[in-house]
């Protein structure tokens, strides 16, 4: 069989009610640097003949790095105003996986989730365990008030108030419940996909969760087969959205279930779940997806989702809206 020598990386940056018309043109301007930077580190790695396990990684940890969006830096804030946050990882080529749930030290989630996939006879670490795996592992340590932000500190005390667990609200706004009325990101949870020029395909997914989330809320961001998924065989999936939608759906895996079982599309496995499936249960969401041939969907059933793609035939592309 002829080598591939084509490479592709699409990403994520959540979903929502994101209205041009709420959006202040320095602040979408903002966001949408910071997608075409996590996009040129993703690729700097795929056309130096990188995997895309690493370019998934790279341009994730871009997004974790930025407090636009609701992973890393960013991550929203819970009900004991700390910030909790989950990541996973998946190698098409061979199904090893690796994943972080309730982490609050470690500067990028998703770097640490590579090394559980690397270096962990384990898949799934939590944690204080995860952070000590992680700080082992050589993983950047960090303070928890790294993490703080105004912002999002701010979106804390209006859920306390109104006694609301708050999904992500990333967005132009002067508090989160005047952005959830007027077009922030619902579901700010950032993820990637990528096909490298070896023919593997891989996927990564980061996130800080839902503000004011209580009682160790986990959503579908660390359970492989939910929020993360790759295989060779079908696709490579990162998932933003509703994670209780996505759990009970296992919509990653549903996706790549659908394309070996009953042989659709990949474009047509994703609609069905993502525009029937879910928005038939009023589950909100998207996902970004990816098959070792090459062909790709950014699928959402919201007004919007920060999302972006790159190719070894095509220059980068960053869109916001519908």
């Amino acid at each position: 069989m002829e080598e591939n020598k084509n490479y592709r990386l699409l990403i994520h940056g959540g979903v929502g009610t994101i209205l041009k018309e709420n959006m202040t043109a320095e602040k979408e301007a903002a966001y949408l640097k910071t997608l075409t930077k996590s996009l040129e580190a993703g690729e700097d790695i795929l056309k130096n003949n990188g995997s895309a396990v690493k370019a998934v990684e790279a341009a994730v940890a871009v997004l974790e790095d930025s407090p636009l969006f609701n992973a890393g830096k960013g991550a929203v804030f819970n009900s004991d105003e700390k910030n909790e946050m989950d990541a996973s990882i998946m190698d098409g080529s061979t199904l090893d996986s690796g994943a972080v749930l309730e982490v609050g030290t470690i500067k990028n989630p998703i770097s640490a989730a590579l090394e559980v996939m690397k270096h962990s006879p384990h898949i799934l670490l939590a944690g204080s365990g995860a952070e000590k795996f992680a700080d082992q592992q050589g993983c950047q340590i960090v303070d928890p008030s790294y993490f703080y932000t105004d912002s999002r500190f701010e979106q804390l005390q209006i859920a306390k108030e109104t006694g609301e667990v708050m999904l992500d609200h990333s967005g132009d706004n002067k508090s989160a419940a005047a952005n959830f009325e007027n077009g922030g990101t619902k579901f700010g949870t950032v993820g990637a996909v990528a096909l490298d020029a070896n023919g593997n395909i891989a996927s990564a997914t980061s996130t800080g969760g839902m503000t004011n989330k209580q009682f160790g809320r986990i959503g579908d961001t660390p359970i492989i087969g939910a929020g993360t998924y790759a295989n060779n065989k079908t696709c490579a999936v990162s998932c933003t959205g509703h994670g209780e939608f996505f759990i009970k759906n296992v919509v990653a895996y549903d996706v790549s279930a659908l394309m070996e079982y009953k042989e659709l599309s990949l474009i047509d496995a994703a609609n069905y779940v993502i525009n029937d499936k879910l928005k038939n249960q009023d589950g909100e969401g998207g996902l970004v997806a990816i098959d070792a041939k090459g062909n790709y969907t950014m699928c959402f059933n919201t007004p919007g989702m920060y999302r972006g793609i790159v190719g070894s035939e095509s220059p980068i592309e960053v869109e916001i809206y519908q």
